[in-house]
């Protein structure tokens, strides 16, 4: 009972209804009472909160006691979230139940993880705010570690698994969250690598992004490339110009990821999604086929080799809009990844293809917020003007920084100055904004 009163005395201080000061006379004067009364009347009685705040408080204080005794279960090793159920059992249709595997999913979503990993030999991690922290008191057994991989794994996953020594999977958790995973093997057993995806599919506004950058998808034709390190939310930023393209646009969008993370039911659009290893071979053999399939927009998950790139610029050039994630570190470093792909006999026509059909990168960073509460974008955007079309042709991308600096009045951004705006409106540190900066002489003083 006193843990239950401490924690709604915090909550009238949280929300202003009472100072520390008044919570520690009413707690010690409450303590002398010659009878017993629980502290909400007794702040009501002392006419320091309403019967209606008590109402309220109690109800919140209800929900972080509900939350909280889950989470002491999860983190329990040897009874909760970690304690190996009866194997599942698997119907006709494949479905499966009673995994054990869910409640450790669910406690990463609950506790806003991007992602979790389960190793045997090591400990539960969460990766909260782009840092890794250990769950629970023991490390995971090869068993549990092996059950959890069995629950998430397909038959033929599975095989590959033991084949191979390593997997790509997609995992869902009934209404609550939709999961890329990696599973592979290592020195002490199976490990598995998973990252949360929302059932909804983002807007801009939902990842903070940019109104303006819903000008990428009026494009009827040619590369808007996505790119950034791992992790950064690439793929999220590409669900949300395909929604975009999805609710206003009548077209035929073709998607070719591994997995398939975003699931895109068809609105104004009629939309496929194919994952490379179930319903198509590579990338590249999707690619091709792809260009039969009438296609309006084609949606790439990654640009992984030269024969992808080579189809995805192929189809820009005979009048697809192709959208393409690929793990480069800004605009500039992207364009010569692109064109050095290629061997040099083919880098002077590319150079020319690609200039011509390149409509913008955005690269894009996820930076700590100042108050710790979770993370932002910070991010460069480079449109394809006739300037910079030259500037690719002529051998000449190390002077795009200078256009990305003077083109705002055209809707482009650099790095550095999404860094600095964010570190002047007190949304990140100043050191956090060094941190990531291309250029450190271009975040301003504090």
């Amino acid at each position: 009972m006193a843990r239950e009163s401490f924690h709604l005395g915090r909550l009238a201080v949280h929300y202003k209804l009472i100072t520390p000061e008044q919570l520690a006379k009413a707690l010690e004067e409450q303590a002398k009472a010659d009878w017993h009364q629980n502290l909400g009347d007794f702040l009501i009685a002392k006419g320091l909160i309403t019967p209606a705040h008590l109402e309220k408080l109690l109800e919140v204080q209800k929900q972080m006691l509900e939350k909280q005794r889950a989470d002491e279960a999860v983190r329990t090793s040897a009874s909760g979230v970690f304690a190996l159920p009866p194997a599942a059992t698997r119907p006709a249709s494949s479905t499966r139940i009673e995994r054990g595997v869910d409640r450790l999913l669910e406690y990463a979503v609950r506790q806003e993880a991007s992602d979790l990993h389960l190793a045997s030999g090591e400990k539960l991690l969460l990766r909260r705010f782009g840092e890794l922290t250990p769950v629970g008191e023991r490390a995971l057994t090869r068993e549990q570690v092996d059950r959890f991989a069995q629950e998430l794994l397909e038959e033929a996953q599975n095989a590959e698994l033991e084949a191979r020594g390593q997997v790509d999977f997609s995992a869902s958790l009934a209404g609550v969250a939709r999961f890329r995973g990696n599973a592979y093997r290592h020195q002490n057993g199976v490990a598995v690598a998973l990252r949360a995806i929302p059932f909804q599919v983002p807007s801009l506004a939902d990842l903070g992004l940019p109104s303006t950058l819903a000008r990428l998808t009026a494009y009827h034709q040619g590369v808007v490339l996505l790119t950034g390190p791992a992790g950064c939310g690439k793929s999220s930023t590409l669900a949300a110009l395909l929604r975009l393209i999805n609710e206003e646009r009548r077209d035929h969008i073709v998607t070719i990821e591994d997995p398939i993370e975003y699931i895109h039911a068809p609105l104004a659009c009629s939309v496929n999604q194919r994952q490379v290893g179930r319903d198509t071979a590579s990338f590249a053999r999707a690619l091709k086929a792809a260009l039969r399939e009438d296609p309006d927009v084609i949606a790439i998950g990654e640009l992984r080799d030269l024969e992808t790139i080579s189809l995805a610029l192929t189809a820009a050039e005979t009048g697809h809009l192709v959208l393409a994630t690929l793990h480069t570190g800004g605009a500039i470093p992207t364009i010569d990844r692109i064109i050095g792909a290629f061997p040099p006999s083919q880098q002077s026509q590319i150079r020319t293809m690609f200039s011509e059909s390149l409509r913008a990168v955005v690269s894009q960073r996820l930076v700590r917020r100042a108050d710790g509460q979770g993370r932002v974008p910070a991010i460069e955007v480079l449109l394809g003007t006739r300037a910079v079309a030259n500037l690719i042709r002529d051998q000449k991308t190390f002077q795009i920084r200078s256009i990305l600096q003077t083109g705002a009045s055209h809707g482009m951004v650099l790095l550095d100055s999404s860094l600095g705006q964010l570190m002047r409106d007190h949304v990140i540190t100043r050191e956090e904004a060094l941190r990531h900066a291309d250029d450190p002489k271009a975040i301003p003083a504090a």
